[in-house]
């Protein structure tokens, strides 16, 4: 296996230092459009590991770097603006692809809280029938949420249910970062996305319908000392696979935001400055057009940067409804918690972006020994569960289940 990850951020360098331990692969290149941060990301890690330059929004760029570099498997780890030309310029280099997050959604032009418009990974699932054609495979979605939350779906319909309620991930932590009044943990370029675009959930018999931004919200009690965390419906990848592969009447995903964080993207929101459309911007060197939603993610600290200020824990996990095995009812909280003390000792990585990383590693890892195999575009949901979770467990922090009926 020769591996190729675009995007040297936070979570693109915590997959080189993750991959650094293990020995299943034999070469990875990790690129991002600024060389000097791709060298950095690899700096350290040996002889397998080489850093490249690559613009990701061009698919042609994608195609040359993987073939130059026999790239069997690309790991895109760059914003999901650009999903699909890493998507597309993967399939023409005939490698496999992998990805943490899928094509961005586009609201419904007249019912935007009623009707999706373009789902996530709409434009993705549109190329099925290629994938499979070429014998390759696209597994999308593969990060902690989605990617950690859908394998916890399969593994609930297949061990722990005989039929299911509720889907519903539920993300919350107890985060501090010292010094900044206003510091993300994760991209706000994605956060903002996330969180304004009108969120999806999916019931049987309407199938999906969509929301107001923030709607729903509940206290949802996390565990290993985070505790109560008020959460609300955000758009997430998760309600649009885990309906595709898994049998339930209703797939949510609430994040837990906090009031603060909320008033912000808000904000953002009434000024405009949430908008990915360039506007003019007037300086002493002319007039130059600047997208709002960079300028604030320009302002903001790197995520990656802030693990030293960082203090607390942060939870991924499903909260699972229905009838159990035994027939009886069950509700049960399936979760993975780290804490940024741990992360940082052990990888030198911030616990959100660490968390986000291991999980196409573990994937990575099952696809080279042929545990894991398909073609087409599938997300975590089309795989057995058992060995995900079990190899999971010998990365770090082991996932947990916690009875709550």
């Amino acid at each position: 296996m020769r591996i190729l990850v675009l995007g040297a951020g936070g979570v693109g360098t915590a997959v080189a230092r993750t991959l650094a331990r293990r020995d299943f692969y034999d070469t990875c290149v990790v690129a991002d459009y600024d060389a000097a941060r791709a060298g950095a990301a690899v700096d350290g890690l040996g002889g397998r590991f080489v850093a490249a330059q690559v613009d990701a929004s061009d698919a042609a760029a994608v195609t040359a770097l993987a073939r130059a570099h026999g790239a069997t498997h690309v790991l895109n780890a760059v914003d999901p603006r650009f999903v699909m030309p890493v998507f597309e310029g993967t399939l023409a280099a005939g490698a496999d692809y992998l990805d943490m997050a899928m094509s961005l959604s586009r609201p419904h032009p007249d019912q935007p809280y009623e009707l999706p418009g373009v789902k996530l990974g709409d434009e993705q699932f549109a190329q099925a029938e290629r994938w499979e054609r070429a014998g390759r495979l696209a597994l999308v979605g593969m990060g902690v949420e989605p990617g950690l939350s859908d394998v916890f779906a399969r593994y609930a319909a297949d061990e722990l249910f005989s039929s299911i309620d509720e889907l519903g991930t539920r993300d919350g932590a107890n985060l501090v970062v010292d010094g900044y009044e206003f510091a993300p943990s994760f991209s706000i370029w994605t956060t903002i996305e996330e969180c304004l675009n009108p969120p999806v959930v999916w019931e049987r018999g309407t199938g999906w319908t969509t929301t107001p931004p923030f709607s729903e919200p509940e206290v949802f009690d996390f565990p290993e000392g985070i505790g109560p965390v008020e959460c609300v419906n955000v758009e997430h990848e998760e309600v649009l696979l885990m309906p595709r592969w898994v049998d339930a009447e209703r797939v949510t995903f609430k994040y837990g935001l906090g009031s603060e964080f909320i008033d912000v993207l808000r904000t953002l929101h009434k000024l405009g400055l949430d908008s990915t459309t360039p506007v003019p911007v007037r300086s002493a060197g002319g007039t130059a057009l600047v997208s709002p939603r960079d300028v604030v993610a320009a302002c903001l600290p790197d995520p990656a940067t802030l693990g030293d200020r960082m203090s607390g824990k942060t939870c991924a996990g499903l909260w699972v409804t229905g009838t159990g095995k035994d027939g009886r009812p069950r509700e049960v909280y399936l979760y993975h918690v780290v804490d940024n003390a741990w992360s940082m000792a052990e990888y030198a990585s911030q616990c959100v972006v660490w968390q986000t990383a291991v999980n196409p590693v573990v994937a990575l890892e099952l696809l080279a020994e042929g545990t894991w195999e398909g073609s087409g575009v599938l997300g975590p949901e089309a795989f057995p569960p058992l060995p995900f979770l079990e190899r999971l467990a010998g990365y770090g922090p082991s996932w947990q289940m916690e009875e709550r009926a």
